[in-house]
């Protein structure tokens, strides 16, 4: 039987237990968590209580973010896991690398061009691997659309209509949180739309070439609160009578796995996870229109809007052959806010291809459990356990990564100077 490998992960917040609740509860056989890293131990505690108390692990060693060094030389880790917040990913990253580790990265992989570019110098000068953590692609209706593609049953690919709709619960937890500060997340079309614009890359199997986007913030903010008539405001919600009528709200003292992760760990760093999405000091946008152009000659007109009534998205595909439409309604959830099989879970789906000269027809697709469409298991087998061969290629790697984000930086480039953005004037392969 082969060694196991052996992980540490950086950053535990949200999104940390996906990782380290797979690598205590389903591939001890193949894999070994063996420490914790972050700027706030009273976070890094709870990631261990819950290892013992949730998961029958046992309790690992802790590291400050100034002690990731010291953590890579003692522990002797052959892959680092990194889900810090977004704008410190390239930092991890790229010292893993240069320590002779392999890195899993949450997406989005970083955050602008500059940071992409030294994690892909470092990828040519250490040798190392990245595996670009993208669970969407894994989902058995995301897969089955790649088939159909590659099937050819639309022909050649021409142009591609992406409408995602993030509704008033998960949506405007991207406004209460560090997400808010376009410094840390690189904005929606970054962090969000990293997802969307990978899943593009990888069923047209192209690249974007040239972007052009608009985008502002319309309905989250204290100006826009008071547009509409809104006269009371505070800057957090947990413990704030004025917060109590407002469905907006997030109060961390009613869950209790929010208070742990954060209520009891601010004192440490500060960070308030219940931060009013009508206050100031946000400079993200919620609406966003994106118009791309692959070196395939594909075109994709593309819509992220981050206030509406139901979760979910439409895609249409438009061929040489005929014409795939896909409508898709997601659970709604808070990040950390419960249930990981949850996060990105269906309410609903169908896949309708149209063929030019033939009847319409409905795509059946089956059911799979977890979250993200059933796409979080088989990613984490393909990470952790032992993964089968895979004709789609659905494993992301560091080139994957930085296509997906590319398009999203560019985006941010066009909305800021007005002008369409080159994506290879972005960075260097």
């Amino acid at each position: 039987m082969s060694q196991k490998k052996r992980y540490v992960l950086v950053g535990t917040g949200g999104r940390a237990e996906f990782f380290y609740a797979a690598l205590a509860r389903d591939y001890r056989d193949t894999s070994e968590l063996i420490a914790f890293c972050d700027m706030n131990q009273t976070r890094m505690n709870y990631a261990n209580q819950l290892l013992r108390e949730k998961y029958d692990y046992p309790e690992i060693p802790t590291y400050t973010a100034d002690q990731f060094d010291l953590m890579i030389d003692r522990e002797k880790p052959d892959v680092v896991i990194v889900t810090s917040v977004d704008r410190t990913h390239h930092t991890y990253i790229i010292r893993a690398m240069e320590l002779g580790c392999d890195v899993v990265t949450e997406k989005p992989m970083t955050v602008d061009e500059e940071k992409c570019q030294e994690i892909l110098d470092t990828v040519k000068r250490t040798g190392r691997n990245i595996r670009v953590t993208f669970n969407y692609r894994y989902a058995p209706h995301h897969t089955k659309l790649k088939e159909l593609i590659m099937d050819g049953v639309i022909g050649q690919v021409h142009s591609v209509h992406f409408e995602w709709l993030l509704n008033t619960q998960h949506g405007a937890d991207y406004f209460r949180r560090w997400h808010r500060d376009k410094r840390n997340s690189g904005g929606l079309l970054v962090h969000k739309s990293t997802h969307h614009f990978d899943l593009v890359n990888f069923w047209i199997d192209s690249q974007p070439e040239t972007v052009f986007a608009f985008g502002d913030l319309m309905f989250y903010g204290k100006e826009n609160a008071e547009k509409r008539g809104e006269t009371q405001f505070y800057e957090r919600a947990t413990g704030n009578r004025i917060a109590k009528e407002d469905p907006f709200a997030l109060h961390l003292d009613d869950n209790e796995h929010l208070k742990a992760m954060y209520l009891d760990a601010e004192h440490e760093d500060g960070y308030r996870r219940d931060q009013s999405v009508f206050g100031d000091g946000i400079s993200i946008e919620d609406t966003m229109g994106v118009l791309v152009q692959y070196k395939n000659k594909a075109i994709l007109t593309y819509s992220l809007v981050a206030y509406q009534p139901w979760e979910g998205y439409r895609i249409v595909f438009n061929g040489s052959k005929g014409r795939i439409e896909v409508n898709v309604v997601e659970q709604s959830y808070v990040n950390s806010g419960g249930d990981k099989a949850l996060e990105g879970a269906l309410k609903g789906k169908s896949i309708h291809v149209f063929p030019m000269f033939d009847e319409p027809y409905e795509v059946e697709v089956e059911e799979a459990e977890g979250g993200h469409g059933g796409g979080d298991p088989v990613l984490l087998n393909d990470i952790f356990g032992n993964p089968e061969p895979d004709k789609f290629n659905r494993a992301a790697n560091h080139i994957d990564g930085a296509r997906s984000i590319l398009t999203g930086i560019a985006a941010n480039k066009a909305i800021r100077t007005g002008l369409p953005v080159r994506v290879d004037s972005l960075v260097q392969f």
